[in-house]
Protein backbone atom coordinates (compact mmCIF):
# COMPACT_ATOMS: atom_id res chain seq x y z
CA UNK A 1 0.00 0.00 0.00
CA UNK A 2 1.36 3.30 -0.76
CA UNK A 3 1.88 6.39 2.08
CA UNK A 4 -0.80 8.62 0.78
CA UNK A 5 -3.05 5.40 0.74
CA UNK A 6 -2.17 4.28 4.23
CA UNK A 7 -1.67 7.87 5.45
CA UNK A 8 -5.68 8.28 4.57
CA UNK A 9 -6.25 4.72 6.46
CA UNK A 10 -4.74 5.54 9.68
CA UNK A 11 -6.15 9.42 9.51
CA UNK A 12 -9.74 7.71 9.49
CA UNK A 13 -8.97 4.92 12.21
CA UNK A 14 -7.69 7.75 14.74
CA UNK A 15 -11.40 9.57 14.32
CA UNK A 16 -13.21 6.29 13.86
CA UNK A 17 -11.65 5.35 17.24
CA UNK A 18 -12.16 8.71 19.06
CA UNK A 19 -15.87 9.11 17.66
CA UNK A 20 -16.34 5.88 19.15
CA UNK A 21 -15.59 7.43 22.70
CA UNK A 22 -16.27 11.09 22.03
CA UNK A 23 -19.24 12.42 20.08
CA UNK A 24 -17.89 15.80 18.08
CA UNK A 25 -13.91 14.15 18.19
CA UNK A 26 -13.20 15.11 14.58
CA UNK A 27 -14.22 18.49 15.16
CA UNK A 28 -12.58 18.90 18.51
CA UNK A 29 -9.44 17.70 17.27
CA UNK A 30 -9.07 21.16 15.02
CA UNK A 31 -7.22 19.24 11.85
CA UNK A 32 -5.34 21.56 9.56
CA UNK A 33 -5.72 20.85 5.89
CA UNK A 34 -2.41 19.37 4.32
CA UNK A 35 1.13 20.22 3.69
CA UNK A 36 2.40 21.26 0.72
CA UNK A 37 6.00 20.48 -0.89
CA UNK A 38 7.05 24.10 -0.30
CA UNK A 39 6.13 23.49 3.70
CA UNK A 40 8.13 20.02 3.62
CA UNK A 41 10.87 22.03 2.45
CA UNK A 42 11.28 24.84 5.16
CA UNK A 43 10.97 22.33 7.28
CA UNK A 44 14.01 20.19 5.74
CA UNK A 45 15.61 23.44 5.45
CA UNK A 46 14.89 25.19 8.51
CA UNK A 47 16.37 21.43 10.78
CA UNK A 48 18.60 20.41 8.33
CA UNK A 49 17.25 17.34 7.90
CA UNK A 50 15.29 14.88 5.27
CA UNK A 51 11.96 13.93 6.33
CA UNK A 52 11.16 10.58 6.05
CA UNK A 53 8.41 9.45 3.49
CA UNK A 54 5.83 8.12 6.09
CA UNK A 55 6.19 11.59 7.85
CA UNK A 56 5.25 13.32 4.54
CA UNK A 57 2.43 11.12 3.50
CA UNK A 58 0.59 11.60 6.91
CA UNK A 59 1.51 15.82 6.72
CA UNK A 60 0.03 15.71 3.23
CA UNK A 61 -3.28 14.65 4.87
CA UNK A 62 -3.65 16.97 7.82
CA UNK A 63 -0.97 19.36 8.74
CA UNK A 64 -1.45 18.92 12.22
CA UNK A 65 -3.91 20.40 14.53
CA UNK A 66 -4.79 23.50 16.04
CA UNK A 67 -4.53 23.19 19.97
CA UNK A 68 -7.12 25.25 21.67
CA UNK A 69 -8.84 24.32 25.45
CA UNK A 70 -10.18 21.07 24.70
CA UNK A 71 -8.92 20.16 21.47
CA UNK A 72 -8.39 16.22 21.56
CA UNK A 73 -5.78 14.47 21.11
CA UNK A 74 -4.91 12.48 18.05
CA UNK A 75 -3.26 9.80 19.61
CA UNK A 76 -2.44 9.10 23.29
CA UNK A 77 -1.77 12.27 25.30
CA UNK A 78 -0.79 13.72 22.30
CA UNK A 79 -0.91 16.92 20.19
CA UNK A 80 -0.11 16.87 16.62
CA UNK A 81 2.26 20.16 15.68
CA UNK A 82 1.30 21.87 12.42
CA UNK A 83 5.30 22.16 10.48
CA UNK A 84 5.31 25.49 11.49
CA UNK A 85 5.30 24.69 15.71
CA UNK A 86 7.27 21.81 14.24
CA UNK A 87 9.75 24.44 13.61
CA UNK A 88 8.93 26.52 16.60
CA UNK A 89 9.33 24.10 18.78
CA UNK A 90 12.76 22.39 17.37
CA UNK A 91 14.02 26.16 17.80
CA UNK A 92 13.27 26.78 21.34
CA UNK A 93 14.63 23.21 22.01
CA UNK A 94 17.85 24.05 20.16
CA UNK A 95 18.00 27.16 22.09
CA UNK A 96 17.03 26.05 25.84
CA UNK A 97 18.41 22.38 25.95
CA UNK A 98 21.45 22.38 28.35
CA UNK A 99 22.87 18.61 28.22
CA UNK A 100 24.19 19.46 31.61
CA UNK A 101 20.56 19.43 33.15
CA UNK A 102 20.28 15.96 33.09
CA UNK A 103 21.73 12.68 33.09
CA UNK A 104 21.35 9.91 30.47
CA UNK A 105 19.58 7.16 32.35
CA UNK A 106 18.19 4.58 29.60
CA UNK A 107 18.94 4.84 26.13
CA UNK A 108 17.79 2.60 23.91
CA UNK A 109 20.59 0.80 21.69
CA UNK A 110 18.77 2.46 18.76
CA UNK A 111 18.90 5.73 19.95
CA UNK A 112 22.10 7.93 19.72
CA UNK A 113 23.52 8.49 23.14
CA UNK A 114 22.32 12.06 23.64
CA UNK A 115 19.57 13.81 25.84
CA UNK A 116 18.56 16.02 22.48
CA UNK A 117 19.64 15.07 19.30
CA UNK A 118 19.27 18.87 16.33
CA UNK A 119 17.71 15.57 13.78
CA UNK A 120 15.16 14.93 15.72
CA UNK A 121 11.86 16.23 14.43
CA UNK A 122 9.26 17.18 17.34
CA UNK A 123 5.94 16.49 15.65
CA UNK A 124 3.65 15.89 18.52
CA UNK A 125 3.48 17.31 22.56
CA UNK A 126 1.72 16.71 25.60
CA UNK A 127 1.79 20.50 26.15
CA UNK A 128 4.05 19.53 29.22
CA UNK A 129 7.13 20.25 27.30
CA UNK A 130 7.76 16.33 26.09
CA UNK A 131 7.80 15.67 22.59
CA UNK A 132 7.54 12.80 20.13
CA UNK A 133 10.40 13.04 17.84
CA UNK A 134 10.95 11.04 14.46
CA UNK A 135 14.56 10.17 14.69
CA UNK A 136 16.61 11.22 11.80
CA UNK A 137 19.93 10.25 13.25
CA UNK A 138 19.70 6.86 14.83
CA UNK A 139 22.60 4.80 16.07
CA UNK A 140 23.99 1.75 13.97
CA UNK A 141 21.75 -0.35 15.17
CA UNK A 142 17.99 2.06 14.84
CA UNK A 143 16.69 2.57 11.58
CA UNK A 144 15.72 6.57 10.09
CA UNK A 145 12.22 7.91 10.82
CA UNK A 146 12.27 5.27 13.79
CA UNK A 147 10.31 7.25 16.52
CA UNK A 148 10.75 7.95 20.17
CA UNK A 149 9.75 10.61 23.11
CA UNK A 150 12.53 13.53 24.42
CA UNK A 151 11.07 13.83 28.13
CA UNK A 152 12.07 17.15 28.98
CA UNK A 153 12.99 16.16 32.80
CA UNK A 154 13.75 12.09 32.49
CA UNK A 155 17.34 11.23 30.61
CA UNK A 156 14.95 8.26 29.20
CA UNK A 157 15.33 7.39 25.87
CA UNK A 158 13.43 4.58 24.05
CA UNK A 159 12.00 3.61 20.62
CA UNK A 160 8.47 3.62 20.71
CA UNK A 161 8.08 2.84 16.84
CA UNK A 162 10.64 1.80 14.31
CA UNK A 163 7.93 3.95 12.12
CA UNK A 164 5.56 7.07 12.49
CA UNK A 165 2.81 4.46 10.95
CA UNK A 166 4.06 1.74 12.99
CA UNK A 167 3.61 4.00 16.17
CA UNK A 168 -0.13 5.46 15.02
CA UNK A 169 -0.56 1.17 14.78
CA UNK A 170 0.51 0.76 18.53
CA UNK A 171 -1.42 3.23 19.89
CA UNK A 172 -4.77 2.29 18.03
CA UNK A 173 -4.34 -1.18 19.20
CA UNK A 174 -3.95 -0.37 23.10
CA UNK A 175 -7.74 0.19 23.99
CA UNK A 176 -9.38 -2.10 21.24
Amino acid sequence: MDGIKRAERLWRRIIEKGSSVEANFEEALNLQPGATEEDFQLLERTLGVTLPEELKSFYRIHNGQVWNMGSSCFVRNLTLSPISGIIENWTFLQEEFDPDDLEAEEIDHEIKPCLWNPKWIPIASNGGGDYLCIDTDPSEAGVVGQVLYYWHDWGNRSVEGKSLFAFIDICLAEEE
